[in-house]
């Protein structure tokens, strides 16, 4: 019974390798060096804690420090496209090329939570 389970785990586990190893190289490379002379036009937002905006509604700004890269990049490349609307962040994510997203991506993506801009 317990070569069964082992044989089991095992088939599992080398089934899992080549799709780990795919997200891990689908995860979006950026320079968080030229991503930090990048950020100063989304701190006006997202590097007040605890900051609410009041256009187009109210809500909280999300924090951007420690959030996973591909999702920033994801997120802005919605903005530019349209397909996420909200004025401020499509005019910003306009102005971004796609090496700017990457590395404002990895910028915020290795900063803590507690030493980023929030």
């Amino acid at each position: 019974m317990k070569r069964i389970i082992v044989l089991v785990a095992a088939l599992f586990s080398a089934a899992l390798v080549p799709q780990i190893a795919g997200a891990q190289a689908s995860t979006p490379a950026g320079d968080p060096v030229k991503g930090a002379q990048k950020v100063q036009m989304c701190q006006g937002c997202h590097g007040i804690v605890g900051w609410r905006t009041a256009y187009p509604e109210v809500y909280r700004v999300p924090k951007l420090s420690g959030q996973n890269a591909a999702y920033i990049v994801a997120a802005l490349k919605e903005y530019k496209s349209g397909d996420r609307s909200h004025p401020s962040m499509k005019a910003i994510a306009a102005s971004l090329s796609d090496t700017d997203m990457l590395n404002i991506a990895a910028y915020y993506s290795q900063t803590p939570l507690t030493t980023a801009a929030q």
